[in-house]
């Protein structure tokens, strides 16, 4: 169980700090509807807490029609029935707060649902007091959209509406219309939302899709992108410089900060993709005004996990002072599971146990989505019970959301999986009530125990927690690298790979074993095996 007095006093709590991302739709069920909620949530906060994490990330929870599963919010301020009450989440935030786990919270600051009462005030016409707090757009003279702009979901990012006679902009779904962040109006209302949350206790947020927040006022097509990879919605046609990523997004970030530092130890995480997401990350992150940290989809959308992916990935993110601090995720809502993703059936549990001891070493923050600790595997949804829009609009070329978003397994024996007693709103994959918490937890060779295991080894070494990383080896193969943090040193070396190596450090005699995953040691590394080290000895 987390315990901050374990914590060096001269880092905030979130620097190094380990993540456990929860989908409250698929969690745990209190009331029997098939739909998790926020009193399942905290009914299983002990076994968060047990994992060893600094802090748990809510996906949203808050009032929404649906459509893109709480990313389209209705009412920023209130829960969704579905997900229980504010009551409800109250009792969830002191509850984590009694076991010394930290609540962040999803804030969607680029587009609301069209039922959002703003959005309806909005539209209903060009002088109503909210008229200008969505984006909206005359027809060019020939009836057509304003701009050549693209939706993610598919499609043109504009939608006619009839009572404005005027277009509004969507870069989602035509249900999330997108909100005018450049309206000073509208800025104070966000960041009046930030306060209530930060008033009830969260200790952070996790700014979704934040570099959608701003566009070009001056609508300017953008132009096509000319490689020649597969190109499955119009979106990917486009590259993205007029509809997103506007010069004046740090601006806000600032305003933000400045509110969230007079609630003391907070944390502010940036969702960054795209092509330009390296430059956007480290501008939305620099210095000691903007945002704590940021994460892309360097290892989210990669199709194999490589020692020179990680390479990449990491050397963008050295020590320096005026640089943001990176945050690690191989595993969300929005990617298919990595263990699916990355390796086949036969050496899945092997490769498992190397991927969660990698995600632990890293360098900066490190996200662990629910399961991921099980090994939970990708459930081929079938195509009547998809759930995901985006999957359904590009079917089946899009590989689906929903497979990634199915219930947590919590007893092998129960009723899908103990998640629910009625029909969960997303099947139970078929090989998880075999990977369930309680078919692992008398396990002590589990997935389970290993990441537990893994966790308070971070946390009991600085030099794995926020200590400066050093690449030491890089082939086809094979990924060593150096953790220092003042005179601590460790080694940490991967096998990613099936096929057993010869590996030793220089002078082996003055480095010990703190860890070895899958039959590694100062000598051999077996297939997908990883070894932890550290220098006794100069």
């Amino acid at each position: 169980m987390p315990d901050d007095t374990s914590l060096p006093v001269h880092r905030p709590w979130w620097k190094g700090a380990v993540i456990y991302q929860i989908y409250p739709r698929s969690f745990a069920d209190s009331n029997g509807d098939g739909i998790g909620d926020l009193p399942g949530i905290t009914r299983h906060l002990d076994y968060v807490a047990n994992l060893g994490v600094d802090a748990v990330w809510l996906s949203p929870f808050f009032t929404s029609p649906m459509k893109d599963f709480g990313y389209d919010v209705a009412n920023y301020r209130d829960v969704d029935p579905i997900f229980g009450t504010l009551a409800d989440f109250d009792t969830l935030i002191a509850r984590a707060h009694a076991l010394g786990l930290k609540i962040i919270i999803d804030q969607v600051y680029s587009h609301t649902s069209d039922e959002h009462p703003w959005f309806v005030e909005s539209r209903s016409s060009r002088t109503n007091p909210k008229a200008n707090w969505y984006v909206w757009a005359d027809a060019k003279p020939d009836g057509s959209p304003p701009s050549n702009w693209q939706s993610v979901f598919g499609g043109p990012a504009w939608t006619w509406d009839a009572r404005r006679r005027q277009y509004y902009l969507h870069n989602f779904l035509k249900e999330q219309p997108q909100l005018h962040l450049h309206d000073a109006d509208v800025q104070d209302e966000i960041v009046d939302t930030a306060k209530f949350w930060l008033d009830r206790g969260v200790d952070g947020f996790r700014l979704d899709a934040i570099n959608f927040a701003m566009h070009d006022p001056a609508l300017t097509d953008n132009p096509p992108v000319t490689d020649n990879s597969l190109k499955t919605r119009p979106f990917d046609f486009q590259a993205h410089v007029h509809n997103q990523s506007h010069p004046d997004i740090p601006a806000f970030l600032e305003r933000l900060r400045r509110l969230i530092d007079g609630y003391g130890d907070r944390f502010t995480v940036a969702e960054v993709g795209g092509a330009d997401s390296d430059r956007e990350m480290k501008l939305f992150t620099r210095g000691q005004t903007r945002l704590n940290s940021a994460y892309g989809f360097d290892f989210l959308y990669a199709s194999d996990l490589r020692p020179s992916t990680v390479a990449d990935a990491i050397t963008l993110w050295p020590s320096d002072a005026e640089m943001g601090w990176p945050s690690w995720a191989f595993e969300n809502h929005d990617a298919p599971r990595a263990v699916s993703r990355w390796i086949g059936p036969d050496d899945r549990d092997a490769f498992a146990r190397m991927k969660i001891a990698l995600l632990v070493c890293l360098r900066g923050n490190i996200f662990l989505y629910y399961g991921e600790e099980l090994g939970l595997t990708q459930v081929e949804v079938p195509f009547d019970q998809l759930q995901d829009p985006e999957a359904i609009a590009n079917w089946p070329l899009t590989l689906s959301r929903d497979g990634a978003r199915t219930p947590m397994p919590w007893r092998a024996d129960a009723p899908h999986a103990g998640f629910t007693d009625a029909s969960p709103w997303l099947p139970v994959g078929n090989d998880h009530p075999e990977l369930a918490v309680d078919r692992q937890e008398g396990d002590p060779d589990s997935l389970l125990a290993l990441t537990r295991r893994l966790l308070a080894l971070r946390r009991a070494i600085p030099a794995l927690a926020i200590g400066d990383l050093v690449l030491t080896e890089v082939t086809d193969t094979l990924l060593a690298f150096e953790r220092r943090d003042g005179d601590q040193i460790l080694l940490c070396v991967f096998n990613m790979a099936a096929t057993p190596v010869a590996w030793s450090p220089a002078t082996p005699e003055h480095w010990r074993v703190r860890d070895s995953i899958n039959d590694a040691t100062i000598g051999r590394l077996g297939g997908y095996a990883a070894l932890i080290v550290e220098r006794t000895g100069s």
